[in-house]
């Protein structure tokens, strides 16, 4: 009775720090979240020559 108790509570710790400590997979994610953020901050960026062209082709169509 004893024994499965311990053997709980160890099994318990090892889940808990496998969840908690830090490994370097998590470097992909904040890789993947860096070219995201690049992409957004690139589109916003363009939002005001994409909004010159329209405006040349509108005066170009006439």
């Amino acid at each position: 009775m004893n024994f499965g108790k311990i053997l709980f509570f160890v099994m318990a710790c090892l889940a808990a720090l496998s969840l908690t400590t830090a490994s370097p997979r998590w470097k992909i994610f904040k890789k993947i979240e860096k070219v995201g953020r690049n992409v957004r901050d690139g589109i916003i960026k363009a939002g005001p020559a994409v909004a010159v062209v329209e405006q040349a082709a509108t005066v170009v169509k006439g």
